[in-house]
């Protein structure tokens, strides 16, 4: 499992690629990408076409995502899902939260 992550050359996007499984073991890298950095971005990408499985800590870390990103003003675009990632979003009614790809 590994989180990588980028900021734009403008600073207004952070996108972070989440590889392998995404659970509580990705807690702190998860957290990581997004809270050490020098600015906020305005828009977050959450790029999930290397992602094989999420479980329920994995959605309470895209809460807390949420939540930093300024909650209901949050733009996160959670893109390139697997069939089985995007039903798990969609069960736990993450498309009413996320902009979901």
């Amino acid at each position: 499992m590994a989180i990588s992550s980028a900021v734009s050359t403008d600073g207004a996007e952070l996108t972070i690629a989440i590889k392998g499984r995404f659970d509580f073991s990705s807690h702190q890298d998860f957290r990581g990408a997004y809270e050490n950095l020098d600015i906020k971005p305005h828009r977050y990408v959450i790029d999930m076409s290397d992602t094989a499985y999420l479980d329920s800590s994995a959605l309470g870390m895209l809460l807390l995502l949420r939540d930093h990103a300024g909650g209901d003003n949050a733009k996160i675009e959670i893109k390139n899902t697997s069939t089985d990632v995007k039903r798990i979003l969609t069960i736990s009614n993450f498309e009413q939260l996320f902009n979901i790809d």
